[in-house]
């Protein structure tokens, strides 16, 4: 008949050799661990997302950077709110060690100039760093999807080759090469092979899915990064 039925795939994996079992059983954890890293995954972008277009929607619409920091401690998901907050940290840091100088100490224009650019830099590093960061976490247990996804058809592969050769193996001891006798073992060595598949497909569109994501939001992160560093770097010349 056509298609397999579930109790004929049982039936087959039961009684498969040990050896495609546990490839069988290895290739059942990968898939297991790589649709909860999925869900995970999911979950986590779909609120980083959320939270960061609201960040940047109030970040843009308010003129006091306290005000904005204040709702950027909120938002725990959003890797542009943390950066936000790395890099205010970092300028208000620099700020009061620059606003305990006298008019005296700052002297000229020139050394006003420098100490803005002091500041500047310090913030521009930060922020660098925070976006590394970000990225970082972004990026965590994506490896897995593409380990998952890379080898998984080849360990289910190895699963039916080495059923094929049990297979044969059988055929040599029995003296029979008859459809009956080789069918049934062939057909449960190619149990592997598509459950390698079952479970390297669905990592390798979910790692290109994360991928294209973490570029979207890098890029996210880099265009915040430049308008904030160039609205400190107002900010710090008007307060020299």
């Amino acid at each position: 008949m056509g298609f397999f039925s579930r109790t004929d795939v049982i039936h087959m994996i039961l009684n498969s050799g040990p050896m495609v079992q546990f490839i069988l059983f290895l290739l059942l954890s990968l898939s297991v661990v790589s649709w909860a890293i999925v869900f995970t995954k999911y979950t986590y972008f779909k609120k980083a997302q959320k939270e960061s277009n609201r960040f940047i929607d109030v970040f843009w619409k308010s003129s006091d950077l306290t005000s904005v920091l204040k709702e950027a401690k909120n938002m725990r998901f959003s890797p542009v709110a943390r950066t936000f907050r790395v890099g205010y940290r970092e300028w208000a840091r620099s700020y009061k060690v620059t606003s305990k100088k006298s008019s005296a100490d700052i002297g000229s224009g020139i050394q006003a100039r420098q100490t803005k650019n002091v500041t500047v830099n310090n913030v521009n590093r930060a922020l660098k760093r925070s976006v590394n960061v970000e990225l970082t976490r972004l990026n965590r247990l994506l490896a897995f999807l593409a380990t998952t996804g890379n080898t998984a058809p080849f360990i289910g592969l190895f699963g039916t080759v080495w059923g094929i050769m049990n297979a044969f193996h059988g055929i040599g001891i029995k003296g029979s090469a008859n459809l009956a006798t080789v069918a049934p073992g062939i057909s449960e060595a190619l149990i592997a092979t598509a459950a390698g598949l079952a479970a390297a497909i669905p990592a390798v569109v979910a790692f290109n899915y994360f991928t294209n994501r973490i570029g979207m939001m890098e890029s996210e992160l880099s265009n915040f990064s430049t308008d904030f560093l160039s609205l400190i770097e107002r900010n710090t010349a008007m307060s020299l």
